[in-house]
């Protein structure tokens, strides 16, 4: 169904005001469309990794490459969703822009350019199906839509809520029968 904004009345779950770029821990969820299992399968409380999986693995431990304020904490690859805690630091980073002064002068400024969790999310989510994309063609198969348009994400505001975080993220394929995602 198209988007008809007189029955489609998309809210957003952020809070309002905040500004996702600044330096703390979020705790990240980001689900398969309609809950298929596509990254492999929990056996022996332990999950096992297909080929779109390991893309999505190590696509994940590649954003601390991308993102100079991002710092790599815990995460869990399960069969049809990923966890992780993003740790943004306060790292100053610098772009430069041009900016005309004058009809033929350029002059060039740096600004603080952060990147939100939005943008890392974004990405991440962007370069994953791209090469699950690559992969399902390479196999002749059609992929359809990998990632469900959202992601849920949580402020983690003090150590309590950071350790019961971690836990839950590194027990995830132990508790496989029991978790929400599991169909």
């Amino acid at each position: 169904m198209k988007y008809n904004p007189l029955i489609h009345h998309r809210r957003s779950i952020r809070l309002k005001d905040y500004d996702y770029s600044n330096a703390g821990a979020y705790f990240i969820t980001i689900c398969c469309e309609d809950r298929i299992h596509r990254f492999g399968k929990v056996s022996d409380n332990k999950m096992i990794l297909n080929e779109s999986g390991t893309i999505a693995y190590n696509e994940w431990i590649n954003l601390s490459d991308r993102f100079p304020n991002f710092e790599l904490d815990v995460f869990q690859i399960m069969p049809n969703h990923m966890h992780g805690i993003i740790i943004l630091s306060d790292v100053a980073v610098g772009a430069t822009l041009a900016v005309a002064q004058e009809e033929d002068e350029l002059n060039r400024v740096t600004a603080r350019v952060a990147p939100t969790i939005s943008d890392i999310v974004g990405a991440y989510k962007s370069i994953v199906s791209n090469a699950c994309l690559q992969l399902f063609k390479s196999h002749d198969k059609t992929m359809g839509k990998l990632w469900q348009r959202n992601y849920y994400e949580h402020i983690i505001r003090d150590e309590r809520a950071y350790n019961n975080i971690s836990n839950y993220i590194i027990d995830n394929p132990s508790k496989w029968d029991e978790d929400k995602f599991h169909l």
